[in-house]
């Protein structure tokens, strides 16, 4: 009687785990508002800065990573692209290249956090008019909750 009671204590705490680890990853996207299109593609042609993300940072992986265009100008950032979804993305700024979670860590009090990202297929951000892009060379997205790195992309030298 003891085991089958063990038994069940371990199953139930298994899924209520697995649930818990589901609705973590769930319900960003279930929550993410619409991506911002027409801001985006009227963002184009101001852009001063492109730059790209790609699967292929260091520190990204299969749950981690953002693939598209990012358009950068004094009043707003706007990515067309995808990112793996998760809770808490921000979009950060640096003076540094940045491919992994310990330069992120080490580079953080030099960088400015530009915003919330809310939506993973396409976002569009205001740029605070105290920053000057010119001052940063990467613009990165990374996961605040979590500590996670998920891409960057080198908008200049």
């Amino acid at each position: 009687m003891a085991l089958k009671k063990v038994l069940l204590l371990v199953t139930h705490s298994i899924a209520i785990g697995f649930g818990f680890a589901l609705g973590i990853y769930a319900l960003p996207i279930l929550t993410a508002p619409p991506a911002p299109t027409e801001q985006i593609i009227q963002h184009f042609d101001k852009a001063e800065f492109t730059a790209s993300f790609d699967q292929e940072r260091q520190d990204s992986d299969f749950f981690h990573w953002g693939e598209g265009k990012v358009m950068l100008s004094a009043e707003q950032i706007s990515f067309v692209g995808e990112l793996a979804p998760g809770p808490d993305y921000k979009l950060y700024l640096s003076p540094d290249y940045v491919e992994t979670e310990a330069k992120f860590n080490q580079l953080k009090p030099q960088m400015v956090q530009v915003g919330d990202v809310k939506s993973f297929n396409g976002f569009s951000l205001t740029v605070d008019k105290s920053i000057d892009l010119e001052d940063y060379t990467t613009v990165i997205i990374w996961c605040e909750s979590f500590g996670e790195f998920i891409t960057s992309a080198k908008y200049r030298d």
